[in-house]
């Protein structure tokens, strides 16, 4: 299958491509130097590549930092997407499209309704899930309005190794990390009591070249396990899987202004559809990335 990858420089774009070209695909990975809301430069490059399968990932994608940059965010999120399915939609025959969403868009979601199916009404609380449910707006309008096979991704959060410091798991793997080297006793975290859906992210990437085979268009899917994790559990396993002698610490200047409880999902539908398993227990996740962290490491 020839396929295009847009925000292929980014942590699930990497394995992404990896996971597509490992399966025979043919794959034109796109990053910084394609910019999704110019609408001429996308429609130019997809008319030359003809491809079967477009891959939509490029967005901004820190939703601690979307509270900065709100008007950004949404630009680059939203009219990016509609720029690519505008794109695709007016090639002679239109490609399979999945644009990738975020388990953000349910927001604020009461615990007895969790695990939270793709039924459940959007309450975006962050700039950056607002975005994205824009972005699923927009993506669905194109199947209906113009018959664009496209499916709609809801990944809830994935780690694994690649992921930018910038994220929960791998931020409290460099300090603890870190601390264990300069023999300290303390690590600051954040937020610890949020509950989180955690998905190793070689099994989100084969969710989504499943879904582009075999999901319905028009449809929405979760990328989750099901299962949740607190940030305490999940920092007290580094801790362990780490070896080192540490207290974590809540630095007021780690947590967010506003962050959703809980984040659960239901993987049910996906399941359904594709018959996609995870294949990743969380510490073998956890101990990848520390394994990362260890190595970028600054020598003491």
């Amino acid at each position: 299958m020839r396929a295009v990858v847009t925000g292929a420089g980014g942590f699930v774009g990497r394995w992404l491509v990896r996971h597509l070209e490992e399966a025979g695909d043919q794959v034109v990975a796109f990053d910084r130097d394609l910019d999704v809301t110019d609408g001429g430069a996308l429609r130019q490059v997809l008319a030359d590549l003809a491809p079967e399968a477009v891959y939509h990932l490029a967005a901004q994608s820190h939703v601690g930092r979307s509270w900065e940059e709100p008007v950004e965010v949404l630009r680059v999120n939203c009219l990016g997407t509609a720029s690519v399915l505008d794109a695709c939609r007016r090639l002679a025959s239109p490609p399979r499209v999945l644009v990738v969403s975020s388990g953000e868009v349910y927001g604020a979601v009461p615990a007895e309704r969790q695990p939270i199916g793709e039924d459940e009404p959007l309450r975006p609380l962050t700039p950056y899930a607002a975005s994205k449910a824009a972005a699923e707006a927009v993506a669905l309008q194109a199947h209906r309005g113009y018959g664009l096979p496209v499916v709609v991704a809801r990944p809830f959060n994935h780690v694994g190794p690649g992921q930018s410091t910038a994220f929960v798991v791998p931020a409290l793997a460099a300090r603890i990390v870190a601390a264990r080297a300069r023999g300290e006793r303390t690590v600051a975290v954040g937020n610890l009591e949020a509950r989180r859906d955690m998905t190793d992210v070689r099994d989100v990437v084969r969710a989504y070249r499943l879904l582009v085979r075999r999901g319905e268009p028009g449809a929405v899917y979760n990328v989750c396990r099901g299962e949740a994790r607190t940030v305490a559990e999940v920092a007290k396993r580094l801790v362990a899987l780490a070896g080192a002698d540490v207290v974590l610490e809540v630095d007021p200047a780690l947590v967010r202004p506003v962050e959703v409880p809980a984040l659960v999902g239901d993987p049910s539908r996906l399941v359904a559809a594709t018959g996609w398993q995870p294949r990743y227990e969380l510490d073998e996740t956890l101990q990848a990335v520390l394994a990362e962290a260890t190595a970028e490491a600054p020598a003491p």
